[in-house]
């Protein structure tokens, strides 16, 4: 004799609510690569996704914090191997110049620690700000900025000194330089008196 049951998916087996979440992933070998914190989150068992609200990430690099990275919400997937950040994403470096790297919408992608930025991407320090649309930051702290790049210098009482425009740019947050790219070979400059 044969029987059938009916597919029925219990719905507190498919999601699983966390309160309070902190988290720990290690790299292979042993090593944190990163803690996330979250006071609400939910765990969706059949996509094998982690959906978090008003997350904080704290990034290590040899054991030492490299990067702390603040959002709305944010989901972690393919096995904790891809971060997506969505509103008022706050990535800031614990140099110090404390530099903060904002924007609507961050990708991380953990094993190539490669972030990419989307919408209103801002960068800034004490002496700089650099907007964009786009902007991925890569390992080795240099920032590639896309989209209609706007450079400003900042005075002394924080007001604007000097402003640059540029197709693309790359800057490197290690030694404050930056290279304009365009292909039109074309940057515009505005100096303020």
């Amino acid at each position: 004799m044969l029987g059938c049951a009916p597919n029925v998916i219990d719905e507190n087996k498919v999601i699983q609510k966390i309160d309070s979440l902190d988290m720990d992933i290690f790299s292979r070998k042993g090593e944190k690569i990163y803690n996330i914190t979250s006071p609400n989150s939910i765990y969706d068992k059949v996509k094998l996704e982690l959906n978090l609200k008003k997350t904080t990430i704290t990034i290590f690099d040899d054991k030492i914090i490299k990067y702390i990275i603040k959002s709305d919400s944010s989901k972690l997937k393919d096995n904790n191997k891809v971060v997506e950040l969505t509103g008022n994403v706050e990535l800031r470096t614990l140099n110090k110049e404390s530099d903060l790297l904002h924007g609507d919408n961050l990708i991380w992608i953990v094993d190539r620690s490669r972030f990419e930025l989307f919408g209103n991407v801002k960068f800034e320090n004490k002496n700089i700000l650099l907007y964009s649309n786009k902007a991925i930051l890569y390992k080795d702290n240099i920032i590639e900025l896309f989209n209609l790049v706007r450079y400003i210098i900042k005075g002394e009482n924080n007001e604007n000194k000097y402003e640059t425009n540029s197709e693309n740019a790359l800057y490197n947050i290690n030694t404050e330089a930056l290279i304009f790219r365009t292909k039109d070979a074309r940057v515009r400059s505005l100096i303020y008196f």
